[in-house]
């Protein structure tokens, strides 16, 4: 009997160690807007399958009732958080002006104050607000894991040149390893 209380001890607080590293994760869906979709003013190359694996983020957070945060850049016509991955009015919304989104908003003091030490980031661009934000949250401790798959870039050009979105978001995500791990959907789902 002793030995069995003392497992059962054990075994609660396992649970309890759990229950607590999982509330120190949030989920940071960034820029999924409207705006980026066929026919906004901003198309991004693939933006569909993108959204469409940040939703299987997002339903997951929400069965596991972790944290989860969404960004959006600006007001107005557009600017409005694609349906595939639409908040739940108790879901904590920042809007943002700069590309960073800890830069003007209160995104840091909310993390702090929810005890998040880990990120799972995703959204869009890669190479700019994703990326921008992965930087900034590994430079303030935050442990960060991007998913690269439910993100999306578009075609950049320089010096007359043109790089394919697939190249952009290829780079970015070949930087970012620097600041955080880098994988799937299907991986991040599978590890939980």
């Amino acid at each position: 009997m002793k030995k069995l209380l003392i497992i059962l001890n054990m075994m609660i607080s396992l649970f309890s160690y759990a229950q607590t590293e999982t509330s120190k994760t949030a989920l940071l869906i960034i820029d999924i807007q409207n705006f980026y979709f066929e026919g906004g003013s901003s198309e991004l190359v693939n933006p569909l399958p993108a959204s469409l694996n940040a939703q299987k983020l997002l339903v997951n957070f929400r069965e596991t009732k972790q944290l989860v945060i969404h960004v959006k850049h600006g007001e107005g016509k557009g600017a409005e958080i694609h349906s595939n991955v639409t908040p739940l009015a108790d879901e904590k919304v920042i809007v943002k002006k700069e590309v960073n989104s800890f830069l003007n908003t209160d995104l840091l003091d909310f993390l702090n104050k929810n005890g998040i030490k880990k990120l799972i980031l995703c959204g869009m661009q890669t190479n700019m607000c994703l990326e921008a934000a992965t930087r900034a949250a590994a430079d303030y401790g935050f442990e960060c894991t991007v998913i690269h798959d439910a993100c999306a870039a578009k075609n950049q050009s320089f010096n007359g040149k043109t790089v394919l979105a697939e190249d952009v978001h290829i780079a970015a995500l070949a930087t970012l390893k620097a600041y955080a791990k880098v994988i799937s959907t299907e991986e991040y789902l599978g590890d939980k």
